[in-house]
Order: C-alpha cells, then structure tokens, then sequence
C-alpha cells in the first residue's frame, strides 16, 4: 500500500517541479508567474500583496495561511482559466462591484477544470467563489463572509455554481451576502458539510438535476434550503433552525429524495411544496414551525413515510377533495398531537390520523372565519366530524401513525457559538 500511496503521489506532481518563494512586494506575484513552469507552486511570503491575479495554466498558489491578496475594488482577485490548479492558504478581499462581470473573490472560469480551492478566507467580496463552468472543481473548507454594504437581495453568493458538472462544495462556513451556495443550470454537483448563517437562502436551487446536498448546516437565514424547477436531488441528513420562511422548499421539483433532515422553529413552514410531484419525504423531523408540511398548486403522487410532526401550529396543510395516503407497508408518521392508543403494542397506532378538518378548509380560504373559531356552530362540526369521519371532506389521511418518533442526532453539526 505504502509503494502505491507513493507511485500515485508521484505521478500527480509534475516530474521536475519546482517551489518558488515569492516576496512581499509590488508585482511579485505576476514576475514570479512569468517564471515558473507548469506544476510549480508559489508560496506567498507574509503580508498583503495588491494584485489581481490569473493562473492560466497548472500550478499552485498557497498563502501558506498568512498571505492576504487585495484586488483593491477591482474585477476577480484571483481569476483561474486553466487546469488543475490549486488556490489554498490565503486570505482574499477587494474585489469589484459589478454583477455584470461576476467581481469574485475567487473566480475559476469553464477552462478550469478540476480546480481545487482549499482552506481561503474570502472576506467582504461581491462574490466569494464564483465556479463559473469549472468542471469537477473541488471548493473545500473556506470561510467566506459577504458584504454587508447593501440590500441582501443586491448582494453577490457566497458561492455561486453555473454549468459546472462534478463540481463539489464541501465544509465551507459561509455567512453573510445573498445565498450560501447559488446553482444554475448546471447538474452532478455535490453540496456536503457547509455551515450556512445571515443570507437570503442556504442552498438555492435553479435547473440542476442529479445532485445532492447532505449534512448541511443552516440556522437564521430567510429560508433554508430551495429546490427549484430540478429533477432528482436528494436533499438528506441537513438541519434548519430557526430559518424565518421555510426549511426545505420544493418548486416544481420533482422525483426528489428528501430524508433524514431536522427542522425546527422555522417562523412559516418546516416544508413547503409547490407544483412538486413525485419526491420521496422519509425519517425527517419537522418541530416547531407555523405549519409542518404544506402541500399546493396540485403537488402530486409524493410518498411520506416514516416523519416526526411536533407541534407544529398547524401540522399539515392540504386542500383536497380526495383521501391522500400517507403510510405504506403499515407503517406512517409521527404526529405529536395525536393522542392515540396501541393496544397490541406493535409501535403503531390502533386508529387512523386525519391531520385537518372541513373546518381547517374553511379558514383556509375564507381567513375572517377565524373569528368564527369559539362559535357552538364551530365546535358541533368538530365534534360531528370526530364522531362520524365519513363526515370529513377528503385530504390527508394517515393509517398507521407511529406511537413513538425518531430524532435524528445533529449534535456534532450544530456550532455552539452560534
């Protein structure tokens, strides 16, 4: 094993490369650049340098973790438009204010194929990291923090991925500028590991199929994480805490896997779909949240199995005419406000869950019926229809609810400095 780690090491360092040291002066960067061969690496003395710099061609930048590069207001700080280059240890700040050009800390261009970005600080820039057509480029534990210098929706993302299959964004802490990670047509990317705080939205979704985001850490953003017109994302083993609209939002997305996520205290809607058929809802935890699951505009054929509802204000919300099953093979959800008996004792409860009522439907579409809420009129539909459930109007129903929930373990994802 040891003579394979070896010959493999070997053949990913280009046979004669060299070191170069650069010094702490104007222009020293790009004279340096002017010198070295494919595969060398510059390593970056300690201090600020003022450049801009382009790697176009195979080689390695490393800050070395005390080297700062300062585009002074001006375009991309470091812009890599060749092959297998490595940007890591350095802090990036200063970039431009064009949305036009994509003014990034860091920008790796569709020539940038199979770019590394590791362990940067990228602080105060439009954009942090702008993957703009790098395929199967790796952005991998950086700490990247936005501007604060205008409306958050006028801001740039943290990181931003357009067209780049096999990209993969893992451990990153991103705080602060428009959306954590923003991807646009593009498709097989991967979003693992990142902390997400102070932005617009986590993740953000827009024409990428194929792709997953798991593990992912998001707390206090507008909303957490936001799938839309995309096919085939698995969204899985993510948190949200305290996110002020929603924690998982599907727009028109379908044959989705959403699974294993904990969500709680979201001030609208742990889930929310809209026009989304097809996805698969399994062993998430939905706690706290104005409503725990609302399903609109026609959401179709999704299965839901195997999740905790925990008081939630209103647990679901779902308008139909029709019976829509949520259990399979006898097994359902966990719904905290059912309070249900087991009698044969085989963890699942001896009654069916019908989460709303004709009432619930009523307030729905007609909001100053609430006013209506302590009438006798109110309580004796309530109670014909807990009486007699032929009377109940259609929606969800769930046959075999679970007596006892199952709650992920998030405690090694959640910061606890906040």
């Amino acid at each position: 094993m040891r003579w394979f780690l070896l010959i493999a090491s070997l053949m990913a360092t280009p046979l004669g490369a060299a070191d170069w040291d650069v010094p702490n002066r104007a222009g020293a960067i790009a004279e340096i650049l002017a010198q070295a061969a494919d595969g060398d690496t510059l390593r970056l003395s300690p201090g600020t340098y003022a450049e801009n710099v382009l790697l176009d061609r195979p080689m390695i930048l490393d800050g070395q973790g005390h080297a700062t590069l300062d585009g002074q207001g001006e375009g991309s700080v470091v812009t890599v438009d060749g092959p297998d280059v490595i940007v890591r240890g350095l802090t990036v700040l200063g970039s431009g204010s064009s949305h036009e050009t994509i003014d990034s800390g860091i920008k790796l261009t569709k020539k940038a194929t199979r770019a590394h970005v590791l362990d940067n600080v990228v602080l105060g820039n439009l954009y942090g990291i702008d993957i703009h057509g790098a395929k199967k480029s790796l952005v991998a534990r950086n700490r990247i923090e936005g501007r604060l210098d205008r409306r958050m929706n006028s801001r740039g993302n943290g990181i931003y991925v357009w067209n780049a299959p096999g990209a993969v964004v893992e451990g990153n802490d991103v705080r602060f500028g428009r959306d954590g990670i923003f991807v646009n047509s593009s498709r097989r990317n991967i979003f693992r590991d990142n902390l997400f705080r102070d932005l617009r939205f986590a993740v953000h979704y827009m024409y990428a199929d194929d792709s997953e985001v798991t593990g992912n850490v998001s707390i206090g953003n507008d909303l957490g994480y936001a799938v839309m017109f995309s096919t085939r994302v698995k969204v899985a083993d993510n948190v949200s805490i305290g996110d002020r609209e929603h924690g998982v939002m599907l727009n028109y997305a379908n044959r989705g896997e959403i699974s294993g996520n904990y969500v709680v205290n979201a001030q609208e809607k742990c889930t929310f779909l809209y026009n989304s058929h097809k996805n698969m809802f399994r062993d998430n935890w939905f706690e706290g949240c104005g409503i725990g699951i609302h399903f609109t505009a026609g959401s179709q054929d999704n299965r839901i199995l195997g999740n905790a509802f925990i008081g939630n204000r209103t647990q679901v919300k779902y308008v139909s005419t029709k019976w829509v099953e949520w259990s399979e093979e006898g097994k359902g959800n966990y719904w905290s406000d059912f309070a249900a008996f087991d009698v044969d004792g085989n963890g699942i409860a001896d009654a069916p869950y019908r989460p709303n009522d004709s009432m619930d439907h009523v307030l729905w579409t007609q909001p100053s019926a609430k006013l209506l809420l302590g009438s006798p009129a109110v309580q004796l539909v309530r109670w014909s229809q807990s009486a007699f459930p032929a009377l109940l109007p259609g929606g969800v129903i769930d046959s075999h609810p679970m007596m006892k929930p199952v709650r992920p373990d998030v405690s090694e994802k959640v910061p606890h400095d906040g």
